[in-house]
């Protein structure tokens, strides 16, 4: 299998019987076994389940069915969402390793299209930070400098899919957790609008979506495609697409008003690297026929920090079988904090959330159609660094968390579709991404607007070599 294959050019090879699904995924197997030693962005395996499913696919192929776009292309799952057969340990050793009953329904909807899962990907324990960092199974490591973080909450997926492990994994994002890691390691990262793809209970109370980490915009719309079919049955349903979200890639967006920001409100300073990317993304895009301007404010209210904490701490206690007594500190003094906030401040939280978020959005459509910021105001910090400020203040937020997430959170609260490109590079080489944010459901913008980009500053073939600590 070529490596570094895309999951759509895997899946045609697949449909078209140059490779077998089985041999697909023992090649991801083997890539597994030789880079994860150095990258630890896979934890738990059932080599053995994987090349029964992956069997059963080749079975159906042969007899002429339909399994799927993405028939026999290996993925991963990420440990806090669950999986049928998989335990589910939210990166915690507080946590019993009892195999899930059932999928959650974005890996029910992958394993429709065809994916195979061949393992869970590691992340910081039950999500908070911003690296892929517990004490239970330890550092999971950037695959374009191994001294370096790859992001979180989904960097375990994201190591695994930059580094050539598998095609694309299944990641989820409530304050950056997709964006991130895809701007620390190189690849696409969509963070679907709110409710677009359905969960039986969304995290966070909806804040948190759930999608995917790949290498291109071609595969990011197709799998959007798949796991955003309607779920009749959940709460919450989102307008549907005027036609798949694939038929997007290479279609012309026109001429759009693209507001650029490099300011953060959180008033955390922005770093050459990420402020330059987002600039010559400008630049390019002017070049391209859009118009852009400059703005001098973010578009968060600050006013919207607080709730937002008090939604998250609440939302501890949405984990089940905790030994909260075996935690890591700064999650066990978030769920203290949830315990001493009561229901009624909660609905006053979600609710303030509403109210602060509507004047934000109001701006696509009048003043611009699309907002464009660096990803993270930072370059992907140290590996163990997030881990270690959490451990010596658990009762505050990192002050490295805060500098990454400063162009990110404020696109859960308010629901719109954002995306990272991996647009920029850092002066050792290292990907930094550029953010852009589209209007309500406007994922069908994005994906035209990022495969202009795509083309047009192409990054397909650019692939880590993995180095060393301190190399």
């Amino acid at each position: 299998m070529e490596e570094f294959i895309d999951a759509l050019g895997l899946a045609a090879q697949i449909k078209s019987r140059s490779i077998s699904p089985l041999e697909a995924l023992e090649a991801c197997l083997e890539a597994i076994d030789r880079l994860n030693p150095a990258l630890n962005a896979v934890i738990w395996r059932d080599d053995s389940a994987a090349r029964a499913e992956a069997v059963a696919i080749g079975e159906r192929l042969a007899n002429g069915e339909d399994v799927g776009a993405f028939a026999g292309v290996p993925f991963v799952v990420k440990d806090l969402t669950k999986a049928k057969g998989q335990p589910v340990t939210y990166g915690s050793g507080a946590v019993p390793e009892t195999p899930a009953t059932e999928d959650e329904l974005v890996i029910a909807a992958l394993r429709r299209a065809g994916f195979v899962a061949c393992g869970r990907t590691n992340t910081p324990e039950f999500g908070p930070l911003t690296a892929s960092e517990n004490s239970h199974y330890g550092i999971t490591r950037n695959p374009w400098d191994t001294s370096r973080t790859s992001g979180g909450s989904s960097g375990g997926t994201a190591a695994a899919v930059a580094s050539g492990m598998v095609p694309i994994g299944h990641g989820n994002d409530g304050g950056g957790s997709i964006r991130i890691p895809s701007s620390c390691c190189g690849l696409v990262g969509l963070k679907p609008s709110r409710w677009r793809v359905p969960s039986v209970s969304p995290g966070w109370f909806g804040v948190s979506v759930e999608g995917v980490l790949t290498r291109t915009v071609a595969d990011t719309a197709a799998a959007l495609d798949c796991i955003s079919e309607p779920d009749l049955s959940t709460w919450e349903q989102a307008p549907q697409p005027r036609r798949p979200f694939s038929d997007e890639v290479g279609e012309d967006p026109g001429r759009l008003r693209i507001a650029l920001l490099t300011t953060s409100a959180l008033g955390v300073p922005v770093d050459d690297g990420p402020r330059e990317a987002c600039e010559r993304t400008g630049r390019l895009l002017e070049s391209l026929g859009h118009s852009v301007e400059v703005l001098e404010q973010d578009v968060l209210d600050l006013n919207a920090v607080e709730p937002f904490l008090s939604v998250v701490n609440t939302s501890y206690g949405a984990f089940d079988d905790v030994d909260w007594d075996r935690v890591e500190p700064h999650n066990r003094a978030g769920h203290d904090a949830g315990l001493r906030v009561d229901g009624l401040a909660v609905v006053r939280s979600l609710k303030a959330l509403r109210e602060l978020t509507r004047p934000v959005v109001k701006r696509w459509g009048s003043e611009f159609d699309v907002l464009v910021t660096p990803t993270m105001t930072i370059e992907p910090p140290p590996a163990g660094q997030l881990l270690a400020e959490a451990h010596g203040n658990p009762e505050m937020p990192p002050p490295t968390a805060l500098a990454m997430v400063a162009f990110t959170v404020t696109f859960n609260l308010t629901g719109q579709p954002a995306i990272s490109l991996p647009l920029g590079e850092g002066s050792s080489g290292i990907p930094i991404g550029v953010q852009l944010v589209g209007a309500p459901w406007g994922e069908a913008q994005l994906i035209q607007v990022a495969s202009q980009l795509e083309e047009a500053a192409p990054w397909r073939d650019r692939h880590p070599q993995l180095l060393a600590p301190g190399s």
